[in-house]
């Protein structure tokens, strides 16, 4: 589905991916690991047409998407769960899932029943507005909204950041519903253990380069990957 193949890319003159190659099939997990500051958010920035690639190729099935506008991109088929979750603070959670419902003539799946069916909680928190919700709360609602736009791609920057461990659980618990449904993702966390019970494959970046990738199995084999690459 997502092929990307030698990314560069940066801010102005400043150079932040050097080499960076990694694809994601159909139906499967792929993780973006790496310490702070090696280029995990700007290769998502770059995918999703943010940031404009200085060299490389993206592709998304048979579309390239170098050049892409952000909403085309979208429009592709990629949902993104940004950094920060960037929900509309003074929309209510009803107003932020259907600002960004794709409209299918009713063939997309993801309508605000089946957001409700996969957090409770947003049902019951569906007049309140944005700022009003817990962190865990606002990230059930980045998922959902980007959910919304009924992706074929499921892009997860900072899944679990800064939430509490139940709420984590429960964010883990919705990401393997989806995988068992089929959802192809891209997920970045510093949750390595849960990462590699979750996902297929591994992508590791240093300083703008990939520098490892793997299998689950090879992750939890390989220690001296963690302990260069992963390790602050």
């Amino acid at each position: 589905m997502l092929n990307v193949a030698h990314l560069q890319a940066g801010y102005g003159a400043a150079r932040v991916l050097f080499d960076i190659t990694l694809d994601v099939g159909a139906g499967e997990v792929v993780t973006l690991l790496g310490r702070n500051g090696m280029g995990k958010t700007t290769t998502v920035k770059t995918i999703m047409g943010l940031l404009r690639p200085s060299g490389g190729d993206l592709r998304f099935g048979a579309t390239r998407l170098n050049g892409l506008p952000p909403f085309r991109i979208a429009q592709c088929g990629i949902g993104l769960v940004p950094e920060g979750r960037q929900i509309f603070p003074t929309l209510t959670v009803e107003e932020n899932l259907v600002a960004t419902a794709r409209s299918h003539g009713g063939r997309s799946r993801w309508k605000l029943d089946a957001v409700h069916a996969l957090f409770p909680r947003l049902r019951e928190r569906r007049g309140h507005f944005g700022n009003q919700l817990s962190g865990g709360e606002q990230q059930m609602l980045a998922i959902g909204r980007a959910l919304m736009t009924d992706p074929r791609l499921l892009i997860l920057d900072e899944a679990t950041e800064g939430l509490a461990p139940l709420i984590r659980i429960e964010i883990w618990n919705c990401l393997k519903r989806l995988k068992a449904d089929g959802m192809a993702i891209l997920v970045i966390d510093k949750n390595v253990e849960a990462l590699a019970a979750f996902a297929d494959r591994h992508v590791i970046i240093e300083k703008g380069r990939v520098v490892w990738t793997g299998t689950s199995r090879d992750l939890k084999a390989d220690a001296s990957a963690k302990d260069r690459f992963l390790h602050v």
